[in-house]
């Protein structure tokens, strides 16, 4: 089991998306195990992608 040094201040998760790009559709990823839907718009991908960034 893994332990963790609970020591300092609680960090956030960061988050890092970039878009995929399967035969005509484009989806978001994120660095944290999130998929958006797929998308023919590389816009909306890109939006789903931003929108996940963002907290709250």
């Amino acid at each position: 089991m893994c332990e963790q040094d609970s020591s300092g201040p609680p960090t956030a998760s960061v988050h890092t998306t970039s878009t995929v790009e399967r035969g005509s559709f484009c989806l978001a990823r994120c660095t944290c195990g999130w998929s958006g839907p797929a998308r023919r718009s590389r816009d909306l991908a890109r939006t789903d992608a931003r929108t996940h960034e963002t907290p709250g």
